[in-house]
């Protein structure tokens, strides 16, 4: 008769339930694991071993076999140590537990007996309650973060003999409790602030306006103008996240394994910033059993690309589907997996490849052909997505030593939750629809009507600028986000030119 106890891996970014099997038979000492385990599974063996060896239980000498089901699907990782070990104890008559059925468990266990911890505690404890148990055990230093999880007792527990304890009793440890809003707030501080930042007021503004209507932007300027500090200040002045996409945002980062013990609720947008070497599975996400990428960290967040001409074309190219759709599908040979990624792109650029040729300070070295070869490694169609072009010029010394601080980012932020707050009542009866930025063309036509002198005025811009029909329905939505923030119910000339002003590389590039 075999043992049976219940665990749980994952598969994408939610956790699916895995029924762990143990069997018992005579004869030569053995342990065979079944049902597409990875290296990490299979070494279980040895861990479990000695873990129950040094938590004072007897390993006995026999065969044993685990099978971990459903055993079409691959397993991974080492969550699976503790209920093995369970399962073992169990099957062998050496505790009896009280309603085992009832707990799902996960959990690395050391060769002391000591449970170590795993990813994705977040999306495996959500299908533990969705899945109806009493209670889920895992390692205590993933508490906190499974806590988070409403309507499941999380036990945390320090090793192998407390989960046998528990499971004896049903009542020795008491469930880990968190405060998810004190841990909300606590955890909704942003370290660096707008007024920190001297001059560059146009790029504030543009940058305003891309977080009101959730624009992708692209900052255009020479080294040490500040596109870097600025763009990291961006998150602080988007809306504040709302817990539901806290607990998104975290899920994700768990099943990545960057969340930290300290911090088991992911309260601030995220801001990834990537290295141009980046391949282009670190960015969308991949392997043999996919993983989310750097689009999919930014979830709810902000994507930052600097030094955009440096990424390798094809890595630039496989953000067209997530710029687009807000999700990136992978498909291997044995599944296909789709990860969330609503997140605001912000890139960065140099003008030139000497980076002065905008600079009235440094002379250029740069010839045209030169220029106009870095420029063309952003290819037009992902150009087309970005729907703001802000030029950072060098900041005058003047502003440098002016001891007057910037706006602070509260204050910006203020305007943006404003400006977002009409948008969320002009999409209301619109599914999926939340800002600007994600309107469609119907909704465009229905939202962006424009006075007799504007469409005038952008038929004469889109002739001489090239523009093609995606970077004319770009003007359109930042258009609708700077009448926003006026509180202003119609766009009027002055909107709409100064969306034209915002594509500056459509001036530079095509023509």
């Amino acid at each position: 008769m075999s043992a049976k106890v219940r665990s749980s891996s994952l598969m994408g970014i939610d956790g699916y339930l895995v029924e762990v099997e143990v069997e018992a038979e005579r004869g030569l000492e053995a342990f065979n694991t079944v049902g597409l385990p990875d290296a990490a599974v299979k070494e279980s063996r040895d861990r479990v071993k000695y873990a129950i060896k040094n938590s004072g239980f007897e390993f006995p000498r026999c065969r044993f076999t685990v099978n971990l089901a459903p055993a079409d699907i691959k397993k991974e990782g080492s969550a699976f140590d503790l209920p093995i070990a369970i399962g073992l104890l169990v099957l062998t008559n050496q505790f009896h537990p009280q309603n085992l059925d009832e707990y799902l468990m996960v959990g690395e266990l050391s060769l002391e007996g000591e449970l170590r911890p795993v990813r994705g505690a977040l999306p495996i404890t959500d299908k533990a309650r969705q899945a109806g148990f009493k209670g889920i055990l895992l390692p205590k230093a993933n508490a906190d973060e499974a806590a988070v999880v409403e309507g499941i007792n999380v036990y945390g527990l320090q090793n192998l003999a407390e989960a046998v304890q528990l499971l004896k009793t049903g009542n020795s440890i008491l469930p880990h409790q968190v405060d998810v809003e004190a841990l909300f707030q606590t955890s909704s501080q942003y370290p660096v602030d707008f007024s920190e930042v001297k001059g560059q007021e146009n790029a504030k503004r543009a940058l305003e306006i891309a977080a009101a209507g959730g624009h992708n932007v692209i900052m255009i300027g020479p080294p040490g103008s500040g596109k870097t500090m600025l763009a990291k200040r961006v998150p602080g002045i988007l809306p504040p996240m709302s817990l539901p996409e806290a607990i998104d945002t975290t899920k994700i980062h768990s099943v990545a394994g960057l969340v930290s013990p300290k911090t088991s609720l992911i309260a601030t947008r995220p801001f990834r910033s990537p290295h141009h070497t980046i391949s282009d599975a670190g960015l969308i996400g991949g392997g043999q059993i996919p993983k989310p990428g750097e689009v999919s960290l930014s979830h709810h967040g902000v994507l930052f690309l600097d030094e955009l001409p440096e990424f390798h074309r094809n890595v630039l190219e496989v953000l067209r589907q997530p710029l687009e759709d807000g999700w990136v599908t992978i498909s291997r040979a044995a599944v296909s997996l789709q990860f969330p990624a609503q997140f605001m792109l912000v890139a960065a650029m140099n003008p030139c490849p000497c980076g002065h040729l905008t600079d009235p300070t440094k002379e250029c070295t740069c010839t045209d052909f030169q220029v106009q070869r870095y420029l063309s490694k952003i290819s037009g169609p992902l150009l087309d997505r970005i729907d703001i072009h802000i030029e950072v010029p060098a900041v005058k010394v003047q502003e440098l030593s002016a001891g007057k601080p910037g706006e602070p980012s509260q204050s910006i932020r203020e305007r943006v939750i404003q400006a977002r707050k009409v948008q969320t009542q002009r999409f209301l009866h619109r599914k999926n629809l939340y800002c600007n930025a994600q309107m469609a063309s119907r909704d465009i036509h229905n939202f962006c009507p424009l006075p007799p002198e504007g469409v005038k005025l952008i038929e004469t811009a889109t002739q001489r600028l090239g523009l093609s029909a995606r970077a004319y329905d770009r003007v359109l939505k930042v258009s609708r986000t700077i009448a926003d923030l006026e509180g202003s119910d119609s766009i009027t000339l002055p909107h709409l030119a100064e969306a034209i002003q915002y594509r500056s590389l459509d001036r530079s590039l095509w023509k």
